[in-house]
C-alpha cells in the first residue's frame, strides 16, 4: 500500500497522486460535477438549511455552485496566492473569519471527501510541492510554510515534507532517462515560474540526483491573463478615464485594475474599502457608464466568467494565429479579434522576466546551454507558443521534452514520498529574511502592490517603474497595516 500522498497544491489546479507498485496513479476525485484527476483550486460557500450552516464545495463543484447561485454564493479561487502575503490576515465569509490555513484545510478536506476510498487511510506522510519563490509582492516564505504546516497537521498527517515543484517534475520525467543527464526543469504555474537544474545519475540501478541550482520569479499564467484584460477589458470599464476632484481632473487609480492581475484578490475585492471608494467615484467620473460597468462586474460576481473568457482566449491562441475574445456581460463592445502576435507583444515584459530568471539559474550555477542535456517543460503555461519558443531558441527543439504537464509534479512527489532517502529531495528550511520579506510600516507602504520588486516602497502617487502587471502605470497608495483583516 502507498504510504505517501503526493500533493500538488497549485494556484490554478491541484492534483493528488500515489504510488502503485513501481508506477504512480492520480487519485481521482468524484464531486457532484463528475470524476476528474485534476481539481480547480477554488472554494464556494453557500448558506445551507441542513445540519451545517454552510455548504462548502471545492474545485469544479464550487464553480457549479457559484454559477447556480449567483449573488448568494461566496466564491474564492487561486487561494494559494494568499499564502505568502502578510497583508492577508483573513476574510469574512457570512460573518465568520477565515485565515489562509482555514481556506486551505477546507479545500483539502473536500478533496478527501470527493476521493472517498481512493484516499488511502494508510498515508503516513504528505509530500507537498512548493514554488522556488512564492508569488506576490514581498512574499514571506516562512509565513507561507507555517500556514501550510498548520493546515496539513490539522488534516492528521504525521509527516509533512516539502519539495520544490520543479524538482518533483524532474524526478517524474527522469524515470525514463536511459543515461546520466543534467536536466533543466521549467515549471510554469498560475502564479510562479520555477527552474531547477539537477544532475541525474544511475548508481547500482538506483536513481540519484544532485541539485545544482534553483531560481524562480512570481510571473506565470495569471500575468498573461492580466495582459489580455488590461488591453481589452480594463479600458471599457474606466481605466485611463478621468474624474473631477474639486477643480482638478484626476485619473481613476490604476490600482483598482491591478486586482485583475490576481484572481485571488479579485475574489475578495467586493469586501474591501477600495471597492467602496470605487463606487463613490462613479458620480464624479466623466465617463460614469464605464465605472458603472466595473461596479456591476464586481457586484454580480462576474470575475469567474471573465476568467473563463480570458483563459479560453489564451488557450485558443496556443493553437491558432488569431481568435475572437468575447465577454457577455460587456456585450458587443468587448467582442474583438485577438492575434497571436498582438498577444505576444502584450506579454513581452513577462517573457523578459521569465528569461531573466532562466539566465539567473544558468549564470549562478556556471552552466552553459550546451551543458543541459534535457529540458522538461511542465505546467499549463508551457503550452503558450512564445514560451516554448524561448526554450527552443536557447536549447534546440531536440532537447525539449514535455508530457503530463498538469500531472507530473504530483506524481513526482508521490514517488519521492516512497523513498528512504526522502531528506535528500526535500527543500531546505527558509533562509533568513531578506528585503523581499520585510513588511515596511512607513506611511508610504504599498497597499497591495502587484509587483515582485523587493525594494523600498515608492512615495504616494509615484508611478511605479515595474512593468508588472500594470504596464508601469500604476499609482501606489498607502498600505493598510498588516494586522487588518480583509473584509
Amino acid at each position: 500500500m502507498a504510504s505517501a500522498l503526493g500533493l500538488d497544491f497549485g494556484t490554478t489546479n491541484s492534483v493528488l497522486a500515489q504510488t502503485e507498485g513501481a508506477s504512480t496513479r492520480s487519485i481521482v476525485v468524484e464531486s457532484p460535477t463528475g470524476r476528474s484527476d485534476t481539481t480547480r483550486t477554488a472554494l464556494s460557500f453557500l448558506k445551507d438549511a441542513g445540519p451545517s450552516p454552510l455548504k462548502v464545495e471545492a474545485g469544479q463543484a464550487a464553480i457549479r455552485e457559484f454559477i447556480d447561485n449567483p449573488g448568494e454564493c461566496r466564491f474564492l479561487q487561486s487561494i494559494k496566492t494568499f499564502a505568502a502575503s502578510a497583508l492577508f490576515q483573513g476574510t469574512l465569509i457570512f460573518g465568520k473569519r477565515y485565515e489562509f490555513e482555514d481556506l486551505m484545510q477546507r479545500f483539502l478536506t473536500r478533496l478527501r471527501d470527493y476521493a472517498g476510498n481512493n484516499w488511502e487511510a494508510t498515508f503516513r506522510r504528505v509530500v507537498i510541492g512548493r514554488p522556488v519563490h512564492f508569488a506576490g509582492a514581498n512574499p514571506d516564505e516562512k509565513l507561507a510554510l507555517e500556514r501550510y504546516n498548520r493546515a496539513l497537521t490539522r488534516m492528521g498527517f504525521p509527516e509533512v515534507h516539502y519539495v520544490y515543484e520543479p524538482v518533483a517534475a524532474a524526478f517524474y520525467f527522469a524515470r525514463n532517462l536511459d543515461r546520466d543527464a543534467t536536466v533543466l526543469v521549467a515549471d510554469f504555474g498560475g502564479g510562479t515560474t520555477d527552474y531547477s537544474i539537477i544532475r541525474f545519475e544511475s548508481q547500482a540501478g538506483r536513481l540519484t540526483a544532485t541539485p545544482i541550482g534553483h531560481s524562480g520569479v512570481g510571473i506565470a499564467g495569471d500575468h498573461f491573463d492580466f495582459r489580455i484584460i488590461d488591453n481589452i477589458v480594463s479600458p471599457l470599464i474606466g481605466k485611463g478615464s478621468l474624474f473631477k476632484s474639486f477643480d482638478k481632473l484626476l485619473e481613476v487609480p490604476s490600482s483598482y485594475y491591478a486586482n485583475f492581475g490576481r484572481w485571488n484578490q479579485l475574489s475578495i475585492f467586493k469586501t474591501l474599502r477600495d471597492f467602496t471608494e470605487l463606487k463613490k467615484l462613479v458620480r464624479a467620473s466623466l465617463e460614469p457608464e464605464k465605472l458603472e460597468s466595473f461596479v456591476e462586474l464586481i457586484e454580480h460576481d462576474e470575475g469567474y466568467p471573465l476568467y473563463q473568457a480570458v483563459s479560453a482566449t489564451k488557450m485558443r491562441l496556443s493553437q491558432a494565429e488569431e481568435t475572437e475574445f468575447a465577454f457577455a456581460p460587456l456585450g458587443e463592445r468587448a467582442r474583438r479579434t485577438v492575434r497571436r502576435d498582438e498577444f505576444e507583444g502584450w506579454i513581452a515584459p513577462d517573457l523578459a522576466r521569465i528569461e531573466e530568471a532562466l539566465d539567473e539559474v544558468l549564470s549562478t550555477t556556471a552552466t552553459t546551454p550546451d551543458g543541459i542535456d534535457k529540458v522538461f517543460l511542465t505546467g499549463g503555461t508551457s503550452f503558450v507558443p512564445a514560451v516554448r519558443r524561448l526554450f527552443e531558441n536557447r536549447f534546440g527543439k531536440e532537447r525539449i521534452e514535455s508530457g503530463g504537464e498538469l500531472l507530473s509534479i504530483a506524481h513526482g512527489l508521490a514517488l519521492i514520498g516512497e523513498r528512504d532517502d526522502i531528506a535528500a529531495w526535500t527543500a531546505a528550511a527558509p533562509a533568513a529574511t531578506d528585503l523581499r520579506n520585510v513588511q515596511w510600516t512607513t506611511p508610504t507602504d504599498l497597499l497591495h502592490s502587484p509587483h515582485d520588486l523587493g525594494q523600498r516602497p515608492l512615495p504616494l502617487r509615484t508611478r511605479c517603474p515595474s512593468r508588472l502587471p500594470c504596464g508601469g502605470g500604476c499609482r501606489v497608495a498607502p498600505r493598510r497595516r498588516a494586522g487588518r483583516s480583509a473584509r
